[in-house]
């Protein structure tokens, strides 16, 4: 399986997309006047052609009803009166550790789009988490402006917290180093702080890089980090789901995350138990969507603030994301359990809920004979009951030993 990824605007003259001899589908990414509107995979012929009329005829089947979303929020937009507020401050913070080329495409990125920011300020941080060379460091150094933090205590969210203390503006945004802005990323931002100024956080929409291999195609198909290109609001209550916010994973990805720096440090930060690493490498983002909600601030995700991200490769490093993913799940929400009294029904709740979840879509992936589906839900129900038995427990005993190694 390869998938070409192609950019197409919708609101001018389109042109054929020819597949070369080993591609077998397109990646759609469509755009109008240059916003994000749609994504779209599509399997074709190796090495065949689509027309132009075979995409408009999609773009009428599927496209229209978001084109019509964007004109309208167009005009909308034009006769809005604007008040001549001004947008906050912006760090940009990039946790690193001994992926130096990633962590130079993603600066490149930013480099390309950052002198056009309508931010009052936007500074970029890389936070170096304990590399075992120079390679990061260097990698900074190829760029300017660009302030750069070792952090020796190996953990995503060590190095979170580093750069949370480090930051120096109002609002910061975390990108994972696997992570490519879109041309549009800072303007998203800014539209969504400028229309949402109460928002304690931001995530937005995430895209894949490329669709090279059948895990990364697998992957998206089944739905990926997609959350959509229908700006959302989330609060902490919900009347049409009695979970609310435990089921904080649909709010967005932690690869595109912002937030108002003043309420991530009253709220003491990311918790550092979770996002260890190899030993649990998630629950991170779970726990901290969940606290800003807890705290009474809204979240917001907005499409337009974009990103795209470098899949797993292969087979088994996609079958150890699902196993993670059940993992961090569990993880998170032992620590909530123990920490939220006054929720602590709706956590005994969601943990029935995801198991009864997961063993419907095992059933499913059986009676239909798909090999992946069952083996990346067998591995995700696996990482979810590893999870629950004592992981977070675990984790914060690791977490004590690596700060008594770097007091």
């Amino acid at each position: 399986m390869n998938y070409k990824l192609a950019d197409i605007e919708l609101s001018e003259p389109l042109a054929p997309i020819e597949l070369s001899a080993g591609q077998n589908g397109i990646g759609l990414v469509a755009r109008w006047k240059g916003r994000l509107i749609a994504f779209e995979m599509v399997e074709l012929s190796t090495g065949s052609v689509m027309t132009v009329e075979k995409l408009k005829t999609l773009a009428d089947e599927r496209f229209a009803g978001r084109i019509l979303v964007a004109k309208l929020e167009e005009e909308l937009r034009k006769r809005q009166p604007t008040d001549g507020a001004a947008l906050p401050s912006l760090s940009i913070a990039i946790c690193t550790k001994d992926r130096a080329q990633r962590l130079s495409r993603l600066l490149s990125s930013l480099d390309r789009i950052r002198a056009g920011s309508a931010f009052r300020f936007v500074e970029i941080l890389v936070v170096d988490n304990a590399s075992v060379d120079t390679a990061t460091r260097e990698a900074v150094a190829g760029f300017t402006d660009i302030r750069y933090v070792f952090e020796p205590k190996a953990g995503l969210d060590f190095a979170r917290n580093a750069a949370l203390h480090a930051a120096r503006s109002d609002i910061i945004a975390y990108l994972d180093d696997d992570v490519v802005v879109d041309r549009n990323w800072l303007a998203g931002l800014a539209k969504a702080c400028l229309e949402n100024p109460e928002a304690g956080g931001f995530t937005g929409l995430v895209l894949p890089y490329r669709l090279d291999t059948e895990a990364q195609i697998l992957f998206e198909r089944r739905g990926g980090f997609g959350r959509g290109f229908a700006r959302r609001e989330f609060h902490n209550t919900r009347f049409d789901n009695p979970l609310h916010p435990v089921g904080s994973g649909i709010l967005g990805a932690g690869c595109n995350m912002a937030f108002d720096r003043a309420l991530l440090i009253k709220l003491g930060g990311f918790d550092e138990a979770l996002d260890t690493g190899a030993p649990l490498p998630g629950g991170g983002d779970l726990d901290i969507f969940y606290r800003v909600l807890r705290s009474g601030r809204p979240m917001i995700y907005e499409p337009e603030y974009a990103v795209y991200h470098e899949h797993r490769e292969t087979i088994p490093q996609l079958r150890r994301q699902y196993w993670t993913w059940g993992l961090g799940m569990m993880a998170f929400l032992v620590k909530s359990y123990r920490t939220d009294d006054e929720m602590r029904a709706r956590h005994r709740a969601m943990v029935r809920w995801w198991f009864f979840d997961q063993l419907k879509a095992l059933a499913r992936a059986g009676h239909r004979c798909r090999g992946h589906e069952l083996r990346f839900g067998i591995a995700e129900l696996w990482g979810g009951i590893y999870g629950l038995a004592g992981e977070y427990d675990r984790s914060r005993a690791r977490i004590q030993a690596i700060r008594e190694r770097n007091p």
